[in-house]
C-alpha cells in the first residue's frame, strides 16, 4: 500500500514540478533562509505546540531537503531511493496508526517552512489532512508601512485574543472586523468553545466556497468568510445546515467576486438626462403602477430625519398620484428591519427605500434573496451591486451657512453642531468652515457632536461664546424650538437666518420619473463592476438654503450670487488651495476636490476647533450607523 502511494504521490509532484516550470516558477519547495529579513531586522517567538494548517505549509527552513519535493510537497525522488522507502514506510503508519509526532517548523508571515518532518508533512498532504501539530518558532519582522507587514501585525495582535493561524485576509483592518463580528471588543480573549465552534464554522464555508470555484477568486477564503458573516451575522451562520448554507453561498456569489474587484462607487451626480423613446410612449399610458416602500428607523413625530422624508414621501404621491403608490414602515431597527423589508415585498411592494446608513446591510441581504426587487438605501459609498443607494449634497448649503456665520458672527467664534461621523458630515462641516473663512478669514469653528457620550453642547456654546450657530437642518412640527439650522444668538434666544433645505420630494419625484422613462437600466452598466450612488445637489433642486429676511440685504445677494454658481456647477466650494488641522492637503489653485475625494473626506479644515470621534466616545445609537460609513480621521488610523 505504501508502494503504491508513493508511486500516486510522486506522479502528483512531477505534474506540478513540470506546470511550476512552464509558469516559469521555482519548482521545488521555497526555502526560509533564502527569504529572511537581513539579522537584527527581526527577532524570533517561540509558540509552542500548536495545528498547523497544511495548506499554509509552504516550504522548508534550509535548502536542504527542499529538491526533494515539487513546490506542492509531493515527492520527486525516485521510486527506488532510499527516500522513497521512508516515504512509503511513513505512509503505512498513517494508515495504520495514524502520525501523531509533531514537526518542527519556522512561521514567517504567517506562512510555515519545515525544519524537521519534512516526509511527515508529505504524507499528510497527500492523504488531504486538515492540520499537523508542529512546535513553532514564530519569525517577526520589523514593523513598516508595507500592506502586508501591516496585515501581519494585525494578525499578532487578534492571535493574542484568538490563537487562529489558519484565517488570513488581503486588506488592513480585517482582523479587527473580525473581531467585531463576532462581538468582541478589541483585544477580548475567545473561549475554548468559541474558537472550536468557529474553526467548525469557517471549515464548512470554505469547503463549499472552494467547491464553487472560490480559489479561483482573486480574495482570500478569510476575505469571502468575513464579508459573509458580515452580510448575515455570525450567529445565523452558525446556525446554517450544510445545505442552506450552500445556498446561500450561491446567491451571495457575486458579492465575493467584488471583493476582488475595484470596489470604487460610480457616483451619479445629476438626474440622467436620457429621453424616452417616442416608441415606448404608446406603451406608458397605462404604465404599471409603482408601489413603494418606505422604511423609516423613527417616525416624523420623533425625527428630523424622518420628517424630512415623509415630506419627500408626500411629495411624491402628490406630484405622481397616477404612478405610484406608497406605504410606510415606522421604528425601524437593527431586530426588526428584515422583517419589515420582507413583510413591504410580501405586500407586493416593487420598489423599497430604506431611508439610513444602519439599513445598508438588511438591503443588500434582500437584495440576494430578491433580485426582482429593485432597493435602494440611503447611505454613501456603499459598494453593493445588489443594492443602489443615494444622498444629497448637503456640503453645498452648508457652505452657503458657513458664509452667512462668517460675515454675522460679531466674535469670529462659531459653532457647528454634527450627528455622526459618517461618510458626508465631514464635507459637511468643512464646506460650513471654508465658507466661514472666505468671508471672515478671522473666523473659528467649534465643532460639537450631538451624539457624544455625556455632552452639554449649551455649555459649550456659553464657554466658547459662539454666536453664530449651525445646528439640526430642521425643526418637527411637534417642537416649538427656534434652536434649528443656522442661527444667530441674541439676549440668549435664537434667531433663524438660513435653513439648508434637502428637498427629497424633489429627489424621489426625478428618480421615478427616471425609471418610467428607462433610465434606470439606462445607468445600469452589466459589464460595470462599479456600485451606483445617486448623490444629487443644487443642480438637481434637491438641495437649497432658505434665507430669513433677517438677514442683511447685501448678504442676501451674496448667497443668492454663489449658490446660482453652485448650481450651474461653475464653482466647487472644496476648489483651490486647501489646508487641513495637520497641513495642506491640496496645493493646487486651479484644482477643484473631485466628488471621491469630498465624499472620503478624513480630515478638518485648519478653522474647525475639535475633532473627529471615535466609536468608543459616542453613544450606542451611533454603532449601527457607524459600522457601515464610519469615517476615522487620519491621526486615528
Amino acid at each position: 500500500m505504501g508502494k503504491e502511494d508513493y508511486s500516486k504521490a510522486f506522479k502528483l509532484g512531477k505534474k506540478d514540478y513540470q506546470a511550476r516550470l512552464l509558469k516559469g516558477e521555482k519548482p521545488t519547495l521555497q526555502v526560509l533562509d533564502d527569504i529572511m529579513p537581513e539579522k537584527g531586522t527581526y527577532s524570533e517567538s517561540p509558540l509552542g505546540v500548536v495545528q498547523i494548517p497544511m495548506e499554509q505549509i509552504i516550504g522548508t527552513k534550509t535548502v536542504g531537503r527542499s529538491n526533494s519535493f515539487a513546490g506542492n510537497f509531493m515527492p520527486i525522488l525516485r521510486e527506488n531511493s532510499e527516500f522513497a522507502s521512508k516515504w512509503s514506510h511513513l505512509s503505512t503508519i498513517h494508515v495504520e496508526e495514524g502520525i501523531r509526532d509533531p514537526i518542527k517548523a519556522y512561521e514567517y508571515m504567517n506562512k510555515f517552512y519545515v525544519e524537521e518532518g519534512n516526509k511527515r508533512v508529505s504524507v499528510m498532504k497527500y492523504f488531504g489532512a486538515v492540520s499537523i501539530p508542529g512546535t513553532v518558532t514564530r519569525v517577526i519582522p520589523k514593523r513598516t508601512e508595507e500592506k502586508e507587514n501591516k496585515i501581519y501585525y494585525e494578525f499578532m495582535d487578534f492571535y493574542q485574543a484568538a490563537p487562529i493561524n489558519y484565517i488570513w485576509f488581503s486588506k488592513s483592518g480585517s482582523f479587527a472586523k473580525l473581531q467585531e463580528a463576532m462581538g468582541k471588543v478589541p483585544g477580548e480573549l475567545w473561549t475554548e468553545e468559541e474558537l472550536l465552534q468557529f474553526s467548525s464554522d469557517y471549515y464548512r464555508f470554505a469547503a463549499e466556497y472552494k467547491a464553487k470555484g472560490g480559489s479561483k477568486l482573486a480574495i482570500t477564503t478569510g476575505d469571502a468568510f468575513l464579508a459573509f458573516i458580515t452580510l448575515y451575522g455570525y450567529r445565523v451562520i452558525s446556525d446554517l445546515t450544510t445545505d442552506d448554507m450552500k445556498a446561500l453561498i450561491v446567491k451571495s456569489w457575486e458579492e465575493f467576486v467584488l471583493l476582488g474587484e475595484d470596489q470604487e462607487v460610480e457616483l451619479k451626480m445629476n438626474p440622467s438626462q436620457k429621453k424616452k423613446p417616442i416608441a415606448s410612449l404608446f406603451h406608458s399610458l397605462n404604465p404599471k403602477k409603482l408601489k413603494i416602500a418606505f422604511i423609516y428607523e423613527k417616525t416624523p413625530l420623533t425625527s428630523t430625519w424622518t420628517y424630512m422624508h415623509e415630506l419627500g414621501r408626500i411629495y411624491l404621491e402628490e406630484t405622481l398620484p397616477e404612478e405610484v403608490g406608497t406605504f410606510v414602515y415606522e421604528n425601524g431597527n437593527q431586530e426588526n428591519i428584515d422583517s419589515l423589508i420582507e413583510d413591504a415585498i410580501a405586500s407586493g411592494c416593487n420598489l423599497i427605500f430604506t431611508t439610513t446608513p444602519s439599513f445598508v446591510q438588511a438591503s443588500v441581504k434582500a437584495a440576494i434573496a430578491n433580485p426582482e426587487i429593485r432597493i435602494l438605501s440611503c447611505s454613501l459609498n456603499t459598494s453593493h451591486r445588489y443594492i443602489r443607494t443615494y444622498y444629497a449634497r448637503v456640503h453645498e448649503a452648508k457652505f452657503l451657512a458657513g458664509a452667512i456665520a462668517g460675515a454675522m458672527a460679531e466674535n469670529d467664534r462659531l459653532t457647528y453642531i454634527a450627528d455622526y461621523p459618517i461618510y458626508g458630515s465631514i464635507a459637511n462641516i468643512n464646506a460650513f468652515a471654508l465658507g466661514a473663512k472666505m468671508i471672515n478669514p478671522r473666523a473659528k469653528v467649534y465643532l460639537e457632536w450631538s451624539t457624544k457620550k455625556e455632552v452639554d453642547i449649551e455649555k459649550t456654546i456659553r464657554e466658547n461664546q459662539s454666536t453664530c450657530i449651525s445646528g439640526r437642518d430642521m425643526a418637527i412640527p411637534e417642537e416649538a424650538s427656534r434652536f434649528f439650522g443656522l442661527y444667530h444668538i441674541d439676549d440668549g434666544h435664537p434667531r433663524n437666518l438660513a435653513m439648508p433645505l434637502c428637498n427629497w420630494g424633489k429627489f424621489y419625484e426625478q428618480l421615478i420619473r427616471t425609471m418610467l422613462d428607462g433610465g434606470w437600466k439606462y445607468d445600469e452598466n452589466p459589464s460595470a463592476t462599479k456600485a451606483i450612488n445617486y448623490w444629487w445637489g443644487m443642480s438637481a433642486g434637491v438641495i437649497d438654503l432658505i434665507c430669513s429676511d433677517y438677514l442683511p440685504i447685501g448678504t442676501k445677494r451674496l448667497v443668492e450670487h454663489l449658490k446660482n454658481t453652485i448650481r450651474t456647477e461653475e464653482f466647487n466650494p472644496f476648489s483651490g488651495i486647501l489646508y487641513s488641522q495637520n497641513g495642506i492637503v491640496a496645493d493646487d489653485p486651479d484644482r477643484s476636490l473631485t466628488p471621491e475625494e469630498i465624499m472620503k473626506m478624513d480630515w478638518l479644515a485648519e478653522n474647525v476647533i475639535g475633532t473627529i470621534p471615535g466609536k468608543e466616545e459616542l453613544k450606542e445609537q451611533a454603532e449601527p450607523v457607524l459600522k457601515q460609513q464610519g469615517v476615522k480621521s487620519k491621526s486615528q488610523t
